[in-house]
């Protein structure tokens, strides 16, 4: 992904109008295949669909098409928008942690006059980084409303009492994803608890279905969370990691470092 922007080309492109030909024809290949098999589709499936490739076209002449036809036919893996993004298109990988907030469910208490409500938290936007101290003192409430509908197969009834007590004490943390790059990807999360422990989650590139420019999302925690990381070890070649982290952290730029180091 590296190289100057403006000489880029799609890997698709022929010989003669391709400008750098190492990174079109080595470092991104490569760098489209390592991520379709650690990270889109999984070190076993890919073998599995490889190696099926592998006998269907032996001593052949196949084309980037066959090759393209014969991974989605083995592994029954939909990946039209991994092929047109990388091979036939010059968008790169750039998902920017845009909004963090902080939510829990607003529970009753005796008396309107004694009810405590509490304030909101701190809410960030990318664009200002004074918003982007912490998550704040306190979450942000929000009550659930009566709602009679019915739901599923067979019309069950919504159980208004039962999801109060689901809901009770968790964490409610909505995250607001923006696609930078233009180029859809798998999202991997990695979630810092209070207690010091851990999390990865992964979410496929289907999230961007609907709005490939703005996803929101919102996940259900039960401990609070007090760091966020998208592409924690670099998996979906993110290009600018600045805008992964919540809290943000300002992290010196490579003149900075330079100059550092030559002290």
């Amino acid at each position: 992904m590296s190289g100057e922007r403006g000489l880029v080309r799609p890997i698709m492109t022929n010989s003669e109008q391709i400008r750098q030909f190492g990174n079109n024809a080595y470092a991104k290949p490569a760098t489209a295949l390592n991520i379709l098999r650690e990270t889109v589709m999984g070190p076993e499936l890919f073998d599995k669909a490889f190696k099926t490739y592998s006998e269907r076209w032996a001593f052949r002449h196949p084309t980037p098409a066959d090759f393209f036809r014969t991974m989605e036919d083995a592994s029954a893996v939909d990946l039209d928008w991994f092929w047109r993004g990388w091979f036939y298109g010059t968008d790169y990988v750039d998902v920017e942690l845009s909004n963090v907030r902080w939510f829990r469910m607003q529970t009753e208490e005796d008396g309107l006059e004694t009810r405590n409500i509490k304030g909101s938290a701190q809410a960030i936007d990318g664009k200002d980084t004074d918003k982007a101290k912490d998550f704040g003192s306190v979450p942000e409430p929000f009550v659930l409303e009566e709602w009679d509908g019915k739901y599923g197969e067979f019309n069950q009834s919504f159980d208004n009492n039962k999801v109060r007590q689901m809901a009770n004490k968790k964490n409610f943390y909505e995250l607001t994803l923006r696609n930078q790059g233009g180029l859809v990807t798998p999202v991997i999360i990695e979630w810092t608890y209070a207690d010091g422990t851990t999390e990865l989650q992964k979410m496929p590139a289907e999230i961007w279905r609907i709005n490939e420019k703005e996803v929101q999302k919102v996940f259900v925690k039960e401990k609070e969370v007090t760091k966020v990381v998208i592409d924690p070890n670099r998996k979906t070649a993110d290009t600018y990691t600045d805008n992964n982290v919540f809290p943000r952290v300002n992290e010196p730029d490579r003149f900075e470092e330079f100059k550092k180091n030559k002290r």
